[in-house]
């Protein structure tokens, strides 16, 4: 089996792009202003399918039925009527976690998922998060000569991901994660989910679902080891889209598809997502100012340490003691020490706000 390098696919799409004349990070909807919630570290949503963790998220977070359009016939480009199918959906994330977190609140007047088959209610996610664009599924690979095996392994998948999950699920895995990823990708430590429903096949009532995903650069078909998590970062943009199906016929596959983005084949085309902005905290869970700095070693036979400050709020002034009796008031200083040890580094910011204190214990370690 042959395997395509995370560069190639990179390289690739960028190929692709130029071909049709548009950029691989092009994405649709440029004018809706979709938005992901950083949950603070101590309120990490804890996944039980209940809805109390996601009560801080701010109403303009909400993506409803509203922004969702009918792709065929008499519900082409028409949102889904609240009487028959009404969703909410909130996104977040939290920093330092290359996770992102889904609470699905719907309501559809029928509700399908007795089969054990693809046909299920579905909620169906694709996630691009490097914005690398172009096609990801084996059905668009533009070289129409390679084989269908060599597809589904190489590139299925690899640099977006597209997860069909069922709402709800029983008696089978909760998602079908489209590619050979699936038998690694959609379980822990790479994704997690729960519900909360007492509705049964065929009835009209409510569901919510809560869950998260970790979004690849780079899944690769044999596992983890040699994949590249995509690191979420304040103010990124990432490509994501989702669709849902929606059956209201047991006996029947016809089923109405509403989608997020304008574009159907968002499903397998990365460049056809939507847009969506890693939100800085909210202003009430911001601290007014708060020290905090990293560091990395330049130079280890010299002892060169160039330190970064990454304090919160608004800083009019710093005082850095590096532990060997220097210190600087430089924000971002590069220090040199004489001798090897371990160093007790401290770093005092002032501003408007107040002080701040951040020591570190021995992180800066010279051997």
């Amino acid at each position: 089996m042959k395997i395509i390098t995370r560069h190639y696919l990179f390289a690739f799409a960028a190929a692709v792009a130029l071909c049709s004349g548009r950029p691989a990070s092009a994405l649709e909807r440029a004018d809706a202003n979709f938005k992901i919630f950083q949950f603070p570290a101590g309120k990490i949503p804890q996944i039980d399918g209940k809805a109390d963790d996601w009560a801080i998220v701010p109403n303009d977070y909400i993506i409803g039925s509203d922004q969702l359009h009918g792709d065929s016939g008499a519900a082409l480009g028409k949102s889904p009527d609240p009487k028959s199918l009404d969703v909410k959906i909130r996104v977040g994330w939290v920093k330092g976690l290359n996770r992102l977190y889904f609470l699905y609140e719907a309501y559809d007047d029928y509700w399908d998922f007795s089969r054990p088959d693809l046909h299920n209610d579905t909620f169906e996610l694709a996630v691009d998060g490097d914005r690398s664009g172009g096609p990801f599924i084996d059905r668009f690979h533009p070289d129409k000569g390679i084989s269908p095996r060599e597809a589904w392994f190489s590139f299925q998948g690899n640099h977006a991901q597209n997860y069909h999950i069922f709402v709800p699920a029983e008696g089978k895995d909760w998602c079908m994660a489209w590619g050979p990823q699936a038998a690694w990708i959609k379980k822990m430590p790479y994704s997690n989910v729960a519900y909360s429903y007492t509705v049964k096949p065929g009835e009209a009532g409510r569901v919510t679902m809560e869950f998260w995903i970790t979004p690849f650069d780079y899944a690769a078909a044999e596992g983890p080891a040699r994949s590249v998590e995509s690191v979420l970062t304040e103010n990124k943009i990432i490509g994501m889209a989702w669709a849902i199906m929606d059956y209201d016929d047991v006996n029947s596959g016809a089923h109405s598809f509403w989608n997020l983005s304008p574009k159907h084949t968002m499903y397998g085309q990365a460049s056809e997502l939507c847009a969506f902005k890693l939100m800085p905290l909210e202003p009430q869970f911001q601290k007014a100012i708060e020290a905090d700095w990293s560091f990395t070693i330049r130079n280890l036979d010299r002892r060169e340490v160039a330190f970064q400050d990454e304090s919160i709020g608004k800083v009019t002034s710093w005082k850095w003691d590096f532990g060997d009796g220097k210190s600087s008031d430089e924000q971002d200083p590069v220090h040199t020490y004489e001798k090897t040890g371990q160093y007790v580094v401290v770093l005092n910011v002032e501003g408007p706000a107040g002080k701040s204190r951040r020591s570190k214990v021995w992180d800066v370690t010279l051997r």
